[in-house]
């Protein structure tokens, strides 16, 4: 075997579906008659609840057919894996204020005007949200924007049971789902996940291109940029902004090794355990490598400003889970933007003392309310204009 060839493909030509299938949620419209038919209470969902109904639904979170039961949860909170001894990063319930909802109902989830699915509650409780704080973030400070979740917007009761989908939520930007990004993958070939949460930049565009060139991608590898598009950070750009600057992108550039699509996740800005969780859900999406960077999915103080994980924390624990994900991870590499090559690596610029330009998110984002003109090395002139009408 070669340094460009990989061997954790299947016999069909794609990387499995983690737990081996790729689980479908959805009923046939005869089925959603014969539910509604029945005694059902109705309960409206959050924005993020809606993203986990998503991905439950479409097998995003396969191997899981519902949300999680309490014995799961606590498993998943405590060691990051499933009661089967399966890999999981984060739990995925749903919460509740409601007294008249228990055990052995049967429950329509409602969002926005719409019927997702039905719950079979199987399960209800009271977390212990100090200790999912404390052992999902690695702290209890209200001042990470997961730990402020959870505490101040999911509610006090979390459910476990089935559930069985009616329809999907409706979004300014289609989000395909695992069957569909997957038939339209190569066969017998790599597939590098890029996960994104801001709008795309030059720098990221030059990353994830670059990503096919590392040793462990096939010659023939593809990548998937698949940015997350739900809920963030409250400081973000909304999910419906950030779509729009791939989109622009996307029409742009005629590369056919770049495979493009939207991801309804919720982020929690877990650091190392969202690390994992991004790897399993593109693992189900068809994915054989993941490209993590310097702070993945990391965040900081709302007072202090210092920062709630190390640089490399996310990238150690995800290279530790990879050979039991069956996954690769391709470093992130750190680029700079010189004045004499362009783009490089901040130690070939050190190396031949390069003159670095550089622009943070704070200038960039003043210089975007001002009206200043945005220098096309660090985004591209038709992202500026997606962000300048937003």
């Amino acid at each position: 075997m070669t340094s460009k060839q990989s061997s954790n493909k299947n016999l069909e030509g794609l990387i499995k579906p983690y737990g081996g299938e790729l689980i479908n949620l959805m009923t046939s419209d005869q089925e959603a008659k014969e539910l509604k038919k029945n005694s059902f209470k109705t309960l409206n969902c959050s924005d993020r609840n809606a993203c986990d109904i998503e991905l439950l639904l479409i097998g995003a979170f396969s191997p899981l057919n519902g949300f999680m039961s309490e014995k799961n949860y606590n498993s998943v909170v405590k060691q990051n894996r499933l009661e089967s001894g399966l890999l999981f990063g984060l739990p995925i319930v749903m919460d509740t204020d409601r007294e008249d909802i228990n055990p052995g109902d049967s429950v329509l989830l409602n969002y926005k005007d719409q019927e997702l699915a039905f719950l079979q509650v199987e399960e209800k409780w009271t977390p212990d949200k100090v200790i999912e704080a404390k052992f999902c973030y690695g702290t209890t400070s209200l001042e990470h924007p997961a730990v402020r979740m959870i505490s101040m917007e999911r509610k006090k009761y979390y459910l476990g049971g089935s559930i069985q989908g009616l329809e999907l939520p409706k979004r300014v930007f289609t989000c395909q789902t695992p069957a569909q990004v997957r038939d339209n993958l190569p066969s017998g070939e790599d597939v590098v996940a890029f996960q994104c949460r801001n709008p795309i930049h030059r720098a990221h565009y030059e990353l994830f291109t670059r990503a096919l060139e590392a040793k462990n991608v096939s010659q023939n590898g593809v990548v998937l940029v698949h940015p997350t598009c739900g809920p963030t950070q409250e400081d973000d750009i909304p999910g419906s902004v950030r779509f729009q600057t791939y989109e622009k992108l996307a029409s742009e550039v005629n590369n056919p090794k770049i495979k493009w699509s939207y991801l309804p996740y919720s982020m929690h800005m877990a650091g190392p355990r969202e690390a994992l969780q991004h790897m399993i859900i593109r693992r189900n999406y068809g994915c054989t490598h993941f490209i993590i960077g310097r702070d993945m999915a990391g965040c900081k103080s709302s007072l202090s400003g210092g920062d709630f994980y190390g640089p490399y924390d996310a990238q150690n624990f995800a290279n530790e889970c990879c050979e039991e994900l069956g996954m690769q991870t391709v470093p992130s590499l750190n680029l700079v933007f010189t004045e004499e090559e362009g783009y490089v690596t901040a130690d070939y610029a050190k190396e031949k003392g390069l003159h670095i330009k550089k622009l943070s998110g704070t200038e960039f984002r003043k210089m975007l309310r001002s009206g200043e003109e945005i220098p096309e090395w660090f985004a591209f002139k038709s992202v500026v204009e997606v962000l300048r009408a937003a």
